[in-house]
C-alpha cells in the first residue's frame, strides 16, 4: 500500500508541478495582456491627439522638438509600469520555485507529452485514461472549494458528486485496463462539469494559489512515503521468510537426529589439494546456499574438480550439513564449517569483535529505540548488524582459514553462476591480490562515495577518482595476500575505523583500502550486478554473464524481489523436494 501510495502521490506531484507552471504562464499572458492593452490604447491616443493637433493647428502644445520629447515620455512611463509588473513576476516566480526545487525528485518522464489541456492527447499509454481521471480529480477539488467560498452551492454539490463517482471508478487502478466499462462516462461527465466550472469561477490567482498548496501537501506526503519505503525495504531485507526459516529448522532437526557417522561427506582428501578449483562461501542462508552450489556445479566442465568451502554459524551448522548430506553437489566436494568453531577468531586479533564489546557499538547497531531511528531513512542501512557477522569479515582472513591453498574463488550466496568458472583461476592478476571486476562505468562507484574524504587519513592516501570494485565475485591469490600482509592492512583501516569516521557501510570501503592498487580487473561479462535494485539491465547482459548478482534489498528469496529477474535463481530449485515442499516454499 505504502510504494502504491507513493506512486499515485508522485504522479499527482508531477501534474501539479505542470498545471502551476501552465496556470502561471496563461495568468502572465492575461495580466500582461489587459495592462499592456491599456497603456498600448493609451499611448495610441495621446499620440494620435499629438499628430491630429500639429495637423489641424488648433491645439499645438510646442515645436516639434517639444512634440517628440513628450512622445519619449510617455514611452518611458509605459517601461517603467511594464518594469514594475516583470518585478512582480519575478517574485512570484522565485516563489514558485522553491516549491519546484523541492520536487526535483520528481521523475520528469511521468509527465511526457500528456496535459489536460491539449484537445490532441499525443502520449497514448496504457495509462492515459486514468492519468486523465487523476488530474480531473485535482481540479474537481479546486473548484469544489472555489464555488463553496462564491456560494455556488449547487455547482459545488454536483462538483463533489461527479468526484465521488470518479473515485470509485478510479480505486486503486494503475493500468486502463484495470478500469471499469463505466470510466469513459464518468470522464466525460466530469470533463462536463469541470467545463461549467471553468466559465463560472476561473480565477488564475487564486487556481495558482491551491495548486501551489496541493503542490507542497504532496510533496511532504511524497517524502514521508518515501521515508516509510525506506524503512520497510530495509526491514524486509534483514528478514527471514517462514519457508526459509522452517527449512532450516527441520533440517537441524533431522541433522542431530543422525549418528556421528552418518554426518560425513565424502572425499575429504580434496579440501586441501591445490590442483583443484577451490570456492569460499560463507552464508547463513541454506536455500541461497544450495543455489550457489547447484549452479555452479550444473554449469562446470568437470564438476569433479570442484570443491566448496562452505562456513556458517552455530545456528544454521546443522542445516547445512544435512541439506548437503542429503542433496550432494554430484562428483564435487563440499564441506561445512562453523565460524565458531575458529577458536583464533577473537577479540584480542579481530578488530570487529574487539569494536563488538563496546556499548556505542551494540547501542548503534542492536537498539531500535527513537532516538537511533530519528537519524533518518538515510542511515537505516548502516545499522544492520550483519555487517558486524563474522561470515561478513571472514573474507579478510582467507590465508588464515585455508592455509595450504594458493587461490581461491570466494562467492556470495546471492549469486547464480551462469558458465563454467574455471577460466578464472587461468587469468593472470600481474602480482595483485585480488580480481574483480570494477564497477566505475558511473561516477558513483568510485572511492569517494563509500569513503570519507574529508578525513585526512583517507585523503592523504587514496584518490576520490579511483575506480571501485565489487565483492560476490573475486579470485584471490592467497600466495600473494600473504606476501603483503593483506590481514595486517585490513587490521590497520579497521583499527582506525572505530568511531566510523572513515567509513560507515559494511565490507567493500575497508576491502576498498584493504586491496588499493591491488586489484586486477577482470572482464565486465564475469560478473553482472545489480539484481537486486537496478530493474534496467539488458537480458542480453544477464544473459551474457558467468555470475549474475542480486545486491540490493530485492533479494530472490524475498517477496520484493523483481520478479523479473526471480527465474535465473528459481531454476536452481526443485520446488517438489519434500522439505521445501513441506515448508511452502514456492516460486
Amino acid at each position: 500500500m505504502a510504494i502504491r501510495a507513493g506512486r499515485s502521490a508522485l504522479l499527482a506531484l508531477a501534474f501539479l508541478l505542470a498545471a502551476s507552471s501552465y496556470l502561471r504562464a496563461r495568468g502572465d499572458q492575461l495580466h500582461h495582456g489587459k495592462q499592456v492593452s491599456d497603456w498600448s490604447r493609451q499611448l495610441d491616443f495621446e499620440l494620435q491627439n499629438l499628430s491630429s493637433s500639429q495637423m489641424d493647428g488648433r491645439h499645438l502644445l510646442g515645436r516639434p522638438e517639444q512634440i517628440t520629447h513628450r512622445k519619449l515620455r510617455v514611452r518611458t512611463g509605459v517601461r517603467k509600469k511594464m518594469e514594475v509588473i516583470q518585478q512582480d513576476d519575478e517574485a512570484l516566480v522565485k516563489l514558485e520555485n522553491t516549491g519546484i526545487e523541492r520536487s526535483k525528485a520528481v521523475d520528469s518522464a511521468v509527465l511526457g507529452k500528456y496535459s489536460i489541456w491539449r484537445r490532441e492527447n499525443e502520449n497514448e499509454k496504457a495509462d492515459s485514461r486514468v492519468r486523465q481521471m487523476r488530474d480531473q480529480m485535482i481540479m474537481a477539488r479546486i473548484y469544489s472549494v472555489l464555488a463553496k467560498s462564491r456560494d455556488k452551492l449547487d455547482l459545488y454539490q454536483e462538483l463533489l458528486a461527479r468526484l465521488k463517482e470518479s473515485q470509485r471508478s478510479l480505486g486503486e487502478a494503475t493500468a486502463d485496463a484495470e478500469l471499469p466499462k463505466s470510466a469513459l462516462e464518468r470522464i466525460k461527465a466530469m470533463g462536463q462539469v469541470l467545463s461549467k466550472a471553468r466559465d463560472l469561477l476561473y480565477d488564475c490567482k487564486a487556481i495558482t494559489q491551491r495548486l501551489r498548496a496541493m503542490l507542497l501537501s504532496a510533496d511532504e506526503q511524497v517524502r514521508s512515503l518515501k521515508k516509510q519505503s525506506t524503512f520497510l525495504s530495509q526491514l524486509a531485507a534483514k528478514t527471514i521468510p517462514n519457508g526459509i526459516h522452517c527449512l532450516s529448522m527441520r533440517l537441524t532437526i533431522d541433522y542431530y537426529l543422525l549418528s556421528p557417522e552418518k554426518r560425513k561427506f565424502p572425499n575429504s582428501e580434496n579440501l586441501e589439494n591445490p590442483d583443484l578449483y577451490h570456492y569460499a562461501l560463507f552464508s547463513d542462508n541454506v536455500l541461497a546456499a544450495s543455489v550457489v552450489v547447484n549452479s555452479t556445479i550444473m554449469n562446470a566442465k568437470e564438476p569433479e574438480k570442484h570443491v566448496f568451502h562452505l562456513v556458517t554459524d552455530k545456528l544454521n551448522f546443522g542445516a547445512m550439513n544435512m541439506w548437503f548430506l542429503l542433496n550432494p553437489p554430484g562428483d564435487a566436494t563440499i564441506h561445512v564449517e562453523n565460524v565458531d568453531d575458529f577458536k583464533w577468531l577473537n577479540s584480542s586479533y579481530c578488530p570487529v569483535l574487539k569494536q563488538l564489546e563496546s556499548a556505542a557499538m551494540r547501542e548503534y547497531y542492536f537498539k531500535a529505540g527513537s532516538k537511533s531511528l530519528s537519524a533518518g531513512s538515510s542511515n537505516l542501512k548502516y545499522r544492520n548488524p550483519k555487517y558486524l557477522s563474522m561470515l561478513n569479515h571472514l573474507r579478510f582472513y582467507l590465508p588464515q582459514v585455508y592455509p595450504k591453498l594458493n587461490k581461491i574463488l570466494f562467492l556470495d550466496d546471492d549469486i547464480v553462476v551462469q558458465r563454467d568458472l574455471t577460466g578464472l583461476w587461468e587469468v593472470n592478476l600481474n602480482g595483485n591480490v585480488n580480481g574483480a571486476v570494477e564497477t566505475c562505468g558511473e561516477s558513483f562507484h568510485r572511492f569517494d562515495k563509500y569513503l570519507n574524504f574529508s578525513n585526512p587519513n583517507i585523503s592523504q592516501n587514496f584518490d576520490p577518482n579511483a575506480c571501485g570494485w565489487a565483492y560476490g565475485m573475486n579470485m584471490f591469490d592467497l600466495e600473494e595476500w600473504k606476501r603483503k600482509d593483506i590481514t595486517g592492512i585490513y587490521h590497520k583501516w579497521q583499527n582506525m575505523n572505530e568511531n566510523r569516521l572513515l567509513w560507515k557501510l559494511g565490507t567493500l570501503p575497508p576491502g576498498l583500502l584493504t586491496f588499493y592498487k591491488l586489484t586486477h580487473p577482470l572482464d565486465k561479462s564475469w560478473h553482472v550486478l545489480g539484481l537486486g535494485y537496478n530493474p534496467t539491465i539488458e537480458r542480453s547482459e544477464i544473459d551474457n554473464a558467468a555470475v549474475i548478482h542480486y545486491n540490493g534489498n530485492m533479494k530472490p528469496w524475498l517477496e520484493i524481489a523483481m520478479t523479473k529477474y526471480r527465474p535465473y535463481w528459481t531454476k536452481y530449485i526443485n520446488y517438489e523436494h519434500p522439505y521445501i515442499h513441506g515448508c511452502k516454499i514456492s516460486q
